[in-house]
């Protein structure tokens, strides 16, 4: 299904909510109206560029800046020393602070300029400022940096080894820390008494970000005032305000963060680099506006990686089909050090999702965290959820094979029944509400599940391999309370602000403390601000992403901005109509108890001939003529809105692929996604959001993945090696949805901007082992490369670590009927 766009001319105030209108950022977007950081040209600007480590591991045995500096052009070159000397500007701390604590974190030191050792290619080292871009970039060439190379390490496994080289002194072993959730005890019991186990091992390898429009900053300050202005490439203004504050150690009220537009983040504009902080210091330091933009190389050597996990887990059933127990083990690759929010991703972001859409009554999960010679690694689209769902959904299927019953069947035995909700897991969380037939027989109806079984066996007799995959995944949006996630190591609040102001002429501004970069926002936070306040949708400005606009706002991640932002909106829309229908009563002359407000109109009860618009109230209101008693002039307010739980989006995506044994070629025939986000504020975002996660999701599933060699170096350091994929290479897709509203936030929304990327990998992976299971394939790792893919017919029943499974059998290649190999197991 394709939703079509709706002209907003076309649809009532009171139909806003709910209707696919077209997107108002769009036509700025396309025609190259929208300002992005890189588009600032500010008077007298110079321009930034990094020296960056060459090697993974290193240390610094000296750093000759000299020829730099007589370098045409050149203003400044700066050092770790430079950065603590008195005479230059001081008092921050200039180490990138963590974000997120536990109890066993090794919180280890993290300098925005490397002083005497490098713990990953890309490390920064020095910094050039010069007259222009192309100066700088030739100067910070002319640095010579002696080194000292020390043997790297990027894989956790290889990390965790005790012969491995230590990163830091303080981490003994390379832990970054030791991390378990569930019943372990319980879960023994489990297995012990399990008619059928199952086992399984993963690799959910390192992705690298890759936004439209790579990091950058613009930072200009005024010494008479001592105010810094930085405009940058954020999801979260407010937040990166806070922490630059103490890194560069100017006053958080002299410091104002705005993000134009940001050209994609992807959970990769969340984290608080040392690049920014550095250009704010600079301009500090040289009292003149200083630009960095990053080359593209740059981007895959420094943003924070996402995934980078090694799993061996297992599952335990009765002779029913019931599953019993789940047990995990995790090592998550870290990076050199502690990214903002690293420590949550792979512990509260992933553990807590084990269950799936399943009621499991027993689960033990075990996370190491280790620091390897590789980019910080942090939140990516999903952000621990894909993980989680990967791991959940790949060994149900292997569940289901043990026990010889159909994929489908097996999820619908096992999944939390309609009448469970809310659903207490058995790893710490409450999902709000649920029905995960629907969205699955939705999708089976769109697959013609039915007949293609029939089908598969007759293409199998034809010597074509085509195969079924199916993803019944679920994700935490919103995350909150704010006082949970104080007890869980959140260093921040998760409410979210907003403030809705009426003018005088009966327009609207709305501000919210999220910050869009590509979601839509300023459509549908219209679209909720007009459905409240029963207004033109066209008289509603959004603004976001300014600090000095908004009062504060904790930004845009982990698919909070409907949820969260958006109900902060609905809570100040409604303290609005509140006030105003006070003032609409003294003016009507009638007990406010009496006053009856619909689409944007206050009428007496009884009297709907004496009546008066939300409009002519806000401007009554800024007159102030004729006001109630102790009424305030003006019709604005303020809300932060603090949500009581999570929500729970949910849904069955499937694919199904075919798959060219020869060759190792798989191509789509379909994929079929059906998502519940609870109720639609914009059906046509909705729709796209969920595309483009399938794109990210299937990118994830065939064709990329970070590559490093032996010694630390980024093999896939550019678009040349790093297969991102193109608009051919994603499949059709069909797109359904139900709808199971959320009961914890005003909207009942429950989040959408993860939903393809945490439920896609699992279902194209599913669907290629069920093509190639003729041949005993139980797994390729991904991305699976038609060279993967092609080792593993060869070689037979492979684990998704890309390794042998004992009984398989080169020969099946040439023998398509060949039994599988059973159970699954190393």
């Amino acid at each position: 299904m394709s939703i079509e766009s709706l002209d907003p001319d076309e649809v009532t105030a009171a139909d806003i909510l709910g209707s696919a209108i077209e997107r108002r950022e769009d036509p700025a977007l396309i025609t190259g109206d929208a300002e992005y950081t890189d588009d600032i040209q500010l008077a007298d600007m110079a321009h930034m560029s990094v020296v960056r480590s060459r090697y993974g591991h290193a240390r610094i045995e000296g750093v000759d800046t000299s020829e730099a500096e007589e370098m045409s052009g050149v203003i400044g070159v700066y050092t770790h020393d430079d950065l603590h000397r008195e005479d230059t500007p001081g008092g921050g701390s200039f180490e990138l602070p963590t974000g997120w604590l536990l109890p066993s974190l090794n919180n280890v030191s993290h300098p925005i300029l490397a002083k005497d050792h490098v713990r990953y290619q890309g490390d920064a080292i020095a910094v050039v400022v010069a007259e222009d871009r192309y100066q700088a970039a030739d100067a910070a060439k002319a640095v010579d940096v002696d080194y000292d190379r020390l043997d790297a390490v990027t894989n956790p496994d290889e990390a965790l080894d005790e012969d491995a080289p230590e990163l830091h002194d303080d981490a003994e072993s390379n832990v970054a820390f030791d991390w378990e959730i569930g019943d372990e005890e319980r879960t023994a019991e489990a297995f012990e008494s399990a008619a059928h186990t199952t086992s399984i091992d993963i690799t959910n390898q390192l992705v690298i970000p890759n936004a439209m429009e790579p990091r950058a900053a613009v930072a200009d300050y005024s010494p008479g005032t001592d105010e810094l202005d930085v405009f940058m490439t954020t999801q979260n203004p407010h937040l990166h305000r806070l922490l630059m504050s103490g890194v560069i150690g100017h006053p958080e009220h002299k410091l104002s963060i705005t993000a134009p537009e940001v050209g994609g983040g992807f959970g990769s504009k969340i984290h608080h680099y040392g690049d920014e902080a550095l250009v704010s210091w600079c301009s500090k330091l040289l009292e003149r506006p200083i630009k960095w933009t990053a080359t593209r190389s740059e981007t895959y050597l420094t943003d924070a990686p996402g995934r980078g996990h090694e799993t061996n887990a297992e599952i335990a059933m009765n002779d029913e089909g019931d599953v019993i127990g789940l047990r995990v083990d995790t090592r998550a690759n870290l990076g050199a050090y502690l990214s903002t929010f690293a420590p949550a991703v792979p512990t509260y972001l992933y553990g807590t999702l084990l269950s799936g859409q399943y009621d499991i009554p027993a689960i033990y999960g075990h996370v190491t965290g280790a620091f390897t010679n590789v980019p910080p690694v942090d939140a990516y689209r999903g952000a621990g959820r894909p993980e989680a769902s990967f791991l959940v959904e790949r060994l149900m299927n292997r569940a289901a094979n043990e026990i010889g019953m159909d994929p489908v069947e097996f999820r619908k035995r096992n999944f939390v029944p309609d009448d469970a909700f809310p659903y207490e897991t058995e790893v710490a969380v409450v999902y709000d509400s649920g029905e995960y037939e629907k969205p699955m027989n939705e999708a089976l109806d769109l697959l013609d599940y039915e007949n293609f079984r029939e089908r598969q066996q007759e293409a199998r007799e034809e010597g074509r391999y085509i195969g079924i995959g199916f993803s019944c995944y679920i994700e935490a949006c919103g995350l909150a309370p704010s006082e949970l996630a104080g007890q869980l190591g959140a260093q921040a609040g998760l409410w979210e602000s907003s403030v809705v102001r009426f003018h005088p002429s009966g327009t609207v501004t709305a501000f919210c403390g999220t910050s869009g970069h590509g979601q839509g926002h300023s459509t549908t936070y219209a679209q909720i601000v007009a459905n409240e306040l029963g207004v033109d949708y066209d008289d509603v400005e959004i603004v976001e992403g300014d600090t000095d606009e908004i009062p504060h706002g904790m930004g845009t991640y982990g698919s909070r901005s409907a949820a969260v932002g958006g109900s902060s909106l609905v809570m100040s829309a409604r303290k609005v109509v509140d006030k105003a229908k006070e003032i609409a009563a003294h003016q009507l002359e009638a007990d406010p108890e009496d006053i009856e407000f619909a689409e944007g109109e206050f009428t007496v009860a009884g009297a709907p001939e004496r009546g008066m618009t939300i409009q002519e109230v806000a401007t009554q209101s800024y007159l102030a003529h004729d006001m109630p008693e102790d009424t305030e002039p003006g019709l604005e307010a303020t809300s932060f809105y603090d949500p009581d739980n999570f929500v729970f989006p949910f849904g069955t995506h499937a694919a199904i692929v075919e798959v060219d044994p020869e060759t190792g070629e798989i191509s789509f025939e379909k994929y079929v996604a059906v998502d519940d986000v609870g109720n639609q504020i914009n059906p046509k975002i909705v729709e796209g959001q969920v595309h483009g996660g399938i794109a990210q999701g299937v990118g994830q599933a065939l064709y990329e993945g970070a590559e490093y060699d032996d010694n630390g170096t980024l093999v896939t350091g550019s678009l040349q090696d790093y297969a991102v994929p193109k608009a051919e290479h994603i499949p059709e897709m069909t797109t359904e949805s139900t709808v199971t509203p959320s009961p914890h936030n005003p909207l009942g929304v429950k989040g959408v901007g993860e939903a393809g990327t945490i439920a896609a990998p699992q279902a194209v992976v599913n669907a290629v082992t069920d093509a190639l299971e003729p041949f005993g394939v139980e797994g390729v790792e991904m991305p699976m490369t038609p060279e993967r893919v092609w080792k593993a017919v060869n070689e037979g029943a492979t684990a998704d670590g890309g390794e042998p499974v004992d009984g398989a059998d080169a020969d099946t290649m040439d023998d398509p009927d060949a039994d599988a190999a059973d159970g699954g197991e190393r």
